[in-house]
């Protein structure tokens, strides 16, 4: 399957690129970096420069049809960069919409709310993001990693680095298991 993974040209937290990436190449999918811009990808370790990352496709040229799960890693001011770009909330939106699985890891719950898809939906988050779920209408939880099933697709959500292994398993999950299931007409 491919999987969509959206960053925005700069401030993605490195190892929540990196360890879901590694797991779904080591579960034979195929990870493609989405960002906003051509080029490469500036990620970090916190708040100090890595490594720098390829874009494969860029969003506006691509769409949701064309990956089967969508993934969305965090750091602090990767989401919100992404939030503010028009193209990259509709990029997200189209996902939900076609039902098709999504996962998001620590600050990446702020392009969902921006996206307008917490509404109903019970999920996870770094702690400081949890007000914005709930004001979106949705209901975050302290959970290491949380499956959403309202409306027709799946949620996958977790809080932190610390909570990677379980994130990782967990979407892997969900997306095989959703990538079997008959897809009915949108």
């Amino acid at each position: 399957m491919r999987i969509a993974f959206l960053t925005a040209p700069e401030g993605v937290e490195q190892v929540e690129l990196t360890d879901p990436w590694r797991a779904a190449v080591d579960a034979g999918h195929e990870p493609v970096l989405v960002s906003t811009k051509p080029g490469t990808i500036q990620a970090f370790h916190h708040l100090d420069k890595a490594d720098k990352f390829p874009v494969q496709e860029v969003v506006g040229e691509t769409s949701a049809d064309s990956f089967g799960a969508l993934v969305l890693p965090g750091g602090v001011a990767n989401p919100d960069y992404l939030r503010t770009n028009r193209k990259a909330v509709s990029f997200v939106r189209d996902f939900f919409e076609q039902g098709r699985p999504v996962a998001a890891i620590c600050h990446a719950a702020w392009t969902l709310v921006e996206a307008d898809v917490v509404r109903g939906r019970v999920l996870t988050s770094w702690p400081s993001v949890q007000t914005d779920i709930r004001n979106a209408g949705g209901t975050w939880v302290d959970e290491q990693v949380r499956i959403c099933d309202h409306g027709p697709n799946k949620l996958v959500t977790s809080r932190k680095p610390d909570d990677l292994k379980a994130f990782c398993e967990t979407f892997l999950e969900v997306f095989a298991r959703e990538s079997r299931k008959p897809k009915e007409a949108v």
